[in-house]
């Protein structure tokens, strides 16, 4: 047998129209794919589009092909929730049992104190939920004055913390966060981030070196029971993060799409089996927040280019799984946080038969489960494989 190789690939926030409970998240009529197209016009992306991304239940704005080489489908979200954690670990076939809390009031004060006191802090600025530009706007030049590092949320369970990254300082915003993820760690909160920028008043900037400190999963994932049999895991992006380091056996962490589909160039030259799971964050980060769908579709383009060139270096083994953890539809005026959708599934391979509709899938775990099932993993439930669907005879 041919030694396997997986590359699944996440466009983080590529969602495909709204899921039937997106009224209840305040997301109702959203799609981020087919309203970035109508919005900015159609994307330059032969490849996606021979792979079938037009033929995707529910992608109404790109053009079905007609002999498409990747089986698809969509997949829905079983979990109660639009976030990073929630969608990347239902797709490693640990969907959550609950919703994980948001403080859309902010956080209690008696805990921002005891933040501050115990990582040697002059105090905060914030504590609202907030769009993380506008929010830099607005407080950035106090941060500047008085050293107090800026506190916010959003409609996810997280505690941001932005700092400038010259002078606050990376090491000593990252202490911070640490004190913080023990601080909110009873409270259930999904994930404390570090929102390091640049820049003088006016022209402030985020910078790669955000840093997500993620709860655990509540329960062993896909990574993990591939790791414990033996096979070789590699997280490129956030994928570290997001799954607080366990089930990896090399991460990688990157500066954008481009570099991320860098990375796993470098690692499909290098592995010779295993699973590399890519989070591509600039669809989400740059493009979805910020509600500019013009950037969206670019990044999409860019995506498509570095894709052909990435395919180069494909093996007889590999299986290749694009998909997305959840959407971010960046016409959307109501808010700027993330959308509750469908994602999409591409599938292929030389073993993948062409065209195969695979529908729509009740949850995302049925990625994990399918990728348990090609290294020869008993799939764990939840989720269920469609790998006998999609493979040649």
């Amino acid at each position: 047998m041919l030694p396997r190789r997986v590359f699944l690939i996440v466009l983080d926030s590529l969602g495909v129209g709204a899921l039937p409970d997106a009224e209840r998240f305040g997301d109702a009529g959203a799609h981020t794919l087919d309203h970035l197209v109508a919005a900015a016009g159609p994307p330059r992306i032969p490849r996606l589009t021979s792979l079938g991304l037009g033929n995707v239940p529910g992608v109404a704005s790109l053009p079905r092909a007609g002999r498409p080489e990747a089986s698809f489908g969509r997949l829905a979200e079983a979990s109660a929730g639009k976030d990073t954690s929630t969608g990347h670990w239902e797709l490693m076939n640990c969907p959550l049992d609950a919703a994980f809390p948001t403080f859309p009031g902010g956080f209690d004060t008696a805990l921002l104190d005891e933040w501050c006191q115990r990582a040697g802090l002059p105090g905060w600025l914030g504590n609202v939920a907030a769009s993380g530009t506008e929010i830099l706007e607005r407080l950035g030049p106090e941060h500047l004055a008085t050293g107090k590092p800026i506190v916010y949320t959003s409609a996810d369970s997280v505690f941001q913390v932005a700092a400038h990254e010259e002078r606050f300082g990376l090491r000593r915003l990252f202490k911070a966060c640490r004190i913080a993820r023990e601080l909110t760690r009873p409270l259930g909160l999904g994930r404390v981030i570090a929102r390091p920028f640049i820049g003088a008043p006016g022209a402030f900037k985020r910078t790669y070196n955000r840093k997500d400190f993620s709860l655990e999963p509540p329960r062993p994932t896909t990574l993990d029971r591939l790791v414990a049999a033996g096979v070789p895991v590699v997280g490129i992006g956030k994928i570290e993060d997001i799954f607080a380091k366990r089930g990896l056996t090399r991460a990688i962490h990157t500066e954008g799409n481009r570099d991320g589909m860098r990375h796993a160039l470098a690692a499909a030259q290098e592995l010779v089996m295993g699973l590399v799971f890519v989070n591509l964050v600039d669809f989400d980060m740059l493009f979805g927040h910020r509600r500019d769908p013009a950037g969206y579709r670019r990044a999409l383009e860019e995506f498509d280019e570095d894709l052909i060139g990435f395919e180069r270096l494909r093996r007889e083994g590999d299986l290749f799984l694009l998909t997305a953890d959840h959407g971010n539809d960046p016409t959307k005026r109501e808010h700027t946080d993330h959308t509750r959708e469908y994602v999409p599934l591409l599938c292929y391979g030389d073993a993948v038969q062409r065209g195969v509709d695979l529908g729509t899938r009740a949850t995302f775990a049925d990625v994990g489960a399918t990728v348990e099932d090609y290294f020869g993993l008993a799939p764990a439930g939840p989720g269920a494989s469609f790998l006998g669907q999609i493979l040649r005879a």
